[in-house]
């Protein structure tokens, strides 16, 4: 398991890979390859992958809590981040300390993310001296979609871009090991990350950045999700529904079970 305090000091030397992962048994073949994943994100976008819902402000700390829980118990070797959801530390600092605890002590996580720059700085810093890593996130924050009104790229204009490099500083200075930097500019991720002690980590974000960081699902082809950014490694959804045809056809023709396949 990676260590927080090698993560500056690899900045430069090894690019971090890092997965989505909400569920037990994807968890288990992720340790199969603990070698070549360096860190797990359980996701607040479980409620488009895993719920259905169309807005990820729809997942519920519970939600993360019980989702971190299983692949934890799949993944007990590999660095696990957990998503605070919507409204989980936006009310108070004070809150945001409890809930970041709660994703600690009773999921099972090794490190919080947040979205959120400037805003969130005094939150940053109380959970971190709770003696809790944070995790930062910058650029598209889907939290904000209803202020955004749209997933289009961040930080195109100026100001944006100044905004979004300031508050990664900010985030560095408040403690934050890491920071996720989600569907900006190429240049100004490279801009960032080159500012930053701590590494980045990209999802739309171009290839200057320290390491990469993907859905599952979507990578693995389970989707019909088109992104820009998205590379599919596999295509288990058309895997997934040719097995359930040739399944049907057997169980309707009736060579199964077969005689070995019986008691």
């Amino acid at each position: 398991m990676i260590k927080i305090s090698d993560l500056r000091k690899d900045k430069k030397k090894n690019k971090l890979v890092m997965l989505t992962c909400y569920d037990f048994t994807f968890a288990s073949l992720f340790e199969k390859e603990k070698e070549n994943i360096d860190m797990i994100l359980v996701g607040d976008s479980l409620a488009n992958v895993i719920k259905g819902e169309d807005s990820t402000v729809k997942t519920t700390l519970e939600d993360i809590i019980y989702h971190t829980k299983a692949v934890r118990k799949g993944a007990p070797s590999i660095f696990t981040v957990a998503d605070m959801p919507f409204m989980s530390y936006q009310i108070s600092v004070e809150e945001a300390v409890r809930n970041a605890g709660r994703l600690i002590s009773e999921a099972g996580a090794n490190a919080v993310k947040l979205e959120g720059g400037r805003d969130f700085s005094e939150h940053v810093k109380a959970i971190t001296r709770a003696g809790i890593p944070v995790m930062g996130h910058l650029g598209l924050t889907h939290q904000w979609i209803n202020v955004f009104g749209s997933y289009n790229v961040r930080g195109k204009s100026s100001d944006e871009s100044d905004k979004i490099r300031e508050d990664a500083k900010i985030l560095q200075e408040c403690g934050a090991f890491s920071i996720v930097l989600e569907c900006v500019p190429e240049k100004l991720a490279s801009n960032i990350s080159q500012d930053l002690e701590i590494p980045t980590i990209g999802i739309g974000a171009g290839k200057e950045v320290d390491g990469q960081v993907l859905v599952l699902q979507d990578m693995l082809g389970m989707n019909d999700n088109k992104f820009k950014f998205l590379r599919k490694y596999s295509q288990i959804g058309e895997i997934t529904r040719n097995a359930i045809k040739e399944y049907s056809k057997d169980v309707k023709e009736k060579s199964f079970p077969s005689k070995k396949e019986s008691f």
